[in-house]
């Protein structure tokens, strides 16, 4: 009898098997993190200190005496409607999720919902730039029956309409203060350079979905008696065949208008919402151009190998609302408020998403269905 995959140490990445000689039902393994004595120690003084360091360290740094004092008395309120706008946030990744993988996968909202939000835990919780949430998303795509490279055209398609937001925003709202239609200071550096960085971006996304349907199949034919060199430009067209069947996937789901596709624009605009309501729990209110602009700059931090980005995040939100002219003492107490929300709220939620998912996982194993081909 097959032992069960969640009792054994996990890595953040999908394998082959469970086991010596042992294959998985759909031939891979939970990406999971090994929770070994030292590594969560690392990972509590990690989260420690740097919560140390941006509570009590920077403050001092910037010469504000009176934050934690600020933080204290922050408006009840509005910080409750911080957390609730929090959760619409989270609804709207779940949506956006259930309407890309509706039509081609078993995957309902429950199971949307156990995903979204164990993925989201991870992400939050280990160092990987996200790369431990998408491993367990794709993961859990294969374990539901979905094939392969259904499973990837879709997720691809999921991660193109979620940031497509992302890079939009960078163009209207950069081009937008730069340009004095939108109330706010307007430095060159934060919001022209992201705002080109944003159209380069879509542009080549654009043109990478312009590639031939056959294209990895041309690439195999011009590259079989290559070597080694062929069989890199073979990978390398799979890969970028791949993207281009993801990239067309999201925009031919953008054009049938899905109800459920604006959970990508709820997603971005209930969690910068949040650091609105965060800024007004503490009687500040920066022009809304300014606190999307510095949201997104700040989310740049995203990228590092930090859990949840922390320390990063709030290091480049902090430093673009004080080169926009926001108060610095504001500025550190309103994304101090906005990333406890952020970082803190899906973990617990997320943890106990992950567990519900291992039981999902067992339930699919036992249902009679073979692996769910679908549509890319």
């Amino acid at each position: 009898m097959e032992e069960d995959a969640a009792t054994e140490p996990i890595e953040t990445r999908a394998t082959g098997s469970t086991g010596p000689g042992r294959r998985s039902p759909l031939g891979e393994e939970m990406p999971r993190v090994r929770f070994t004595r030292k590594r969560l120690f690392v990972f509590v003084v990690f989260v420690g200190a740097s919560a140390a360091f941006l509570y009590f360290v920077l403050p001092k740094l910037l010469g504000l005496r009176e934050t934690w004092n600020r933080i204290e008395q922050g408006n009840v309120w509005w910080l409750g409607l911080a957390a609730v706008l929090e959760a619409c946030s989270f609804f709207g990744y779940i949506a956006l999720f259930r309407g890309v993988f509706a039509g081609v996968s078993r995957i309902d909202w429950r199971e949307s919902y156990e995903i979204t939000m164990a993925g989201l835990a991870a992400t939050r919780l280990f160092a990987s730039a996200g790369a431990g949430g998408i491993a367990l998303t794709a993961w859990a795509l294969r374990r539901s029956g979905l094939d392969g490279r259904v499973a990837a055209c879709r997720l691809i398609a999921f991660m193109v309409l979620l940031y497509a937001v992302y890079m939009v925003a960078l163009v209207v709202v950069g081009v937008g203060l730069y340009l004095g239609l939108f109330p706010g200071r307007a430095p060159f550096a934060i919001t022209m350079v992201p705002a080109i960085f944003g159209a380069t971006v879509i542009a080549a996304f654009l043109a990478v979905s312009l590639l031939p349907r056959d294209f990895e199949r041309l690439v195999r034919r011009w590259t079989r008696r290559q070597g080694p060199l062929g069989r890199v430009a073979q990978q390398l067209a799979t890969a970028s065949a791949t993207a281009a069947s993801g990239i067309r996937t999201a925009i031919d789901l953008v054009r049938a208008r899905s109800p459920y596709l604006l959970g990508a624009v709820a997603w971005w605009g209930f969690d910068i919402a949040v650091l609105w309501a965060c800024f007004h729990a503490f009687g500040a209110s920066p022009p809304k151009g300014v606190i999307v602009m510095s949201y997104f700059v700040g989310m740049v931090g995203n990228t590092l190998p930090l859990p949840g980005g922390i320390g990063g995040v709030d290091g480049g939100m902090i430093g673009a609302f004080v080169a926009f002219g926001v108060n610095a003492e504001v500025a550190v107490v309103a994304v101090l408020a906005y990333r406890a929300f952020a970082f803190w709220l899906p973990t617990v939620p997320g943890a106990v998403a992950y567990l519900q998912l291992r039981r999902t996982v067992h339930r699919w194993r036992a249902e009679p269905a073979g692996a769910l081909r679908g549509t890319s």
